[in-house]
């Protein structure tokens, strides 16, 4: 798996060279979403470091490109998941995550979406969780765009204010600084929800059982 998967990361960085590289971007974005492995952050931080001008730009095309993906992945969730949904989970090895997902998904609801969507957590998770559960479609879409714009508009925002200097320091801390935007946003009320419930909780739903359609 490693090999296969390793080839596939090169050759989607070899995108950020190409004449469409934008369109590249916005593909990946898309298919990240609801099924391709790799994030597109990478190829967004290649492109960013070579025109630091256009790194807001390059960051608002992923964002827009992986909310309008992640609808084919709440798609799936939605009406094809005893079919299609299990068998893409298999292959991106989230099987024994999504029960978990389901059920933090289900406690905690839409602040925990958000707050998840903005992390490394694979997005195409949360998006297939969410549609197995029927989340309202509005708030999908509303925290899809929110947590999406998060995640990638850090990496475009630092690049446009400080240029290739950044790189080194996003590489190192953009997690942390992720972290900071979600408390920002999110603020009270998010910060309340997700500390409700404690470790007995976080227990069950680290128990959550195997889920069926």
């Amino acid at each position: 798996m490693m090999k296969p998967l390793r080839g596939l990361y090169n050759w989607t960085m070899e995108k950020a060279a190409h004449p469409h590289a934008v369109w590249w971007l916005a593909l990946f974005a898309f298919m990240e979403a609801s099924f391709f492995p790799i994030p597109p952050h990478p190829l967004l931080g290649l492109m960013c470091l070579a025109e630091p001008k256009k790194a807001i730009r390059f960051a608002m095309v992923a964002t827009i490109a992986s909310v309008a993906g992640g609808m084919l992945g709440y798609a799936i969730g939605w009406g094809l998941y005893d079919t299609i949904g299990t068998q893409l989970l298999a292959w991106l090895g989230l099987t024994e995550s999504f029960p978990q997902a389901v059920c933090y998904l289900n406690e905690y609801g839409f602040w925990l979406f958000v707050a998840k969507g903005a992390t490394p957590i694979p997005f195409k998770l949360l998006t297939i969780t969410a549609g197995f559960m029927g989340m309202n479609l509005g708030l999908f879409i509303v925290g899809s765009l929110v947590s999406r714009a998060i995640s990638f508009m850090i990496v475009g925002v630092l690049f446009r204010l400080f240029g290739a200097p950044i790189k080194r320091f996003i590489d190192k801390y953009l997690g942390l600084v992720t972290a900071g935007f979600i408390v920002l946003v999110i603020a009270g009320f998010a910060a309340v929800t997700l500390i409700e419930g404690g470790d007995e909780d976080a227990g069950v739903c680290a128990e959550a059982p195997a889920v069926t359609g």
